[in-house]
């Protein structure tokens, strides 16, 4: 036959893989669908088994498609570390940083930061997505972003951090309610209500944290609805569903019908940290550390 796997064969199977739609695979590989049709032919023909089942209106993976679909995906991860390698000793400077971050982050954070990095190195391409805490450690581990922001100090080994910024806590209460800032005394005063909390998944050194900021006020909280969002807590609160504990930079950069009482009085203080991969690290990411540190001793990032 003569055929023989190339990279391309792997690509638009992997693309195809994850529409499940020979149009669609088609029109994001730039190439027609019968081409896409034939180059997949020509991979079941070399490995001699079906990839894919195909029906009028459906397109599933066979267990061997599924299978490779996950090796394919490990490959190109493979590749991207191995591009990222070369560029790293050679003479190419930093093309591209992508950072992971919790919601609470962009407030202050990482929107100062992305800011200084427009400015003083507007050819570095950035690539910013929203994750939980854990799904950050486990995405730098693979090497699938440089940096994460994190409120978690349970690192795995071979995941360094540094504290950025320490900030005490706020309840978040629906406008309508009789205690605000101006006549709260205590947070016990809190003990019959309905809480709506950051959940597990959100960071379970977090989540411990504020377990003991309900254990110094003497009481368990009553858990209406755990999220890992934000943004779904604020609504949740501002429906009258319960009440909500939360960092105090999420007072910032939010448009919802809520009010906070700050919670400074407390000891208990929670730390956003800016962590990466040690064994991915290189002396060209200092400079962004760099950035951090100077940020932080002007005062910008708190």
């Amino acid at each position: 036959m003569g055929y023989q796997i190339e990279l391309r064969h792997l690509r638009y199977f992997r693309v195809l893989a994850s529409e499940l739609h020979f149009g669609k695979a088609a029109q994001r590989l730039f190439i027609s669908q019968p081409g896409l049709s034939r180059q997949i032919k020509q991979m079941e023909e070399i490995y001699g088994v079906p990839l894919l089942e195909r029906g009028k209106r459906f397109v599933k993976l066979t267990a061997a498609g599924t299978y490779l679909k996950k090796e394919i995906d490990e490959l190109f991860l493979h590749i991207t570390k191995i591009e990222r390698g070369v560029r790293t000793l050679g003479e190419f400077p930093i093309t591209r940083l992508r950072f992971g971050f919790i919601g609470s982050a962009v407030q202050i954070v990482l929107s100062e930061l992305l800011i200084t990095l427009k400015h003083d190195h507007p050819t570095i391409e950035v690539e910013i997505q929203e994750q939980s805490n854990l799904l950050q450690i486990e995405m730098l581990l693979r090497e699938e972003i440089d940096f994460g922001f994190v409120r978690t100090n349970a690192l795995p080994q071979g995941i360094s951090a540094i504290p950025i910024l320490t900030e005490h806590f706020c309840l978040v209460v629906p406008k309508s309610y009789p205690i605000q800032q101006g006549n709260f005394e205590t947070l016990a005063d809190f003990k019959l209500e309905q809480f709506i909390l950051f959940s597990k998944d959100y960071s379970q050194s977090y989540y411990d944290l504020i377990m003991s900021v309900f254990h110094s006020a003497d009481f368990l909280p009553r858990v209406a609805l755990r999220t890992v969002n934000a943004l779904t807590i604020f609504n949740l609160v501002q429906q009258g569903l319960g009440v909500a504990i939360v960092p105090a930079s999420l007072k910032r950069g939010y448009n919802i019908d809520v009010n906070f009482i700050d919670l400074d009085m407390l000891e208990q203080r929670t730390t956003l940290y800016l962590a990466w991969n040690s064994m991915n690290w290189h002396d060209r990411m200092q400079f962004l550390l760099d950035i951090v540190s100077d940020s932080r001793d002007r005062a910008m990032l708190f």
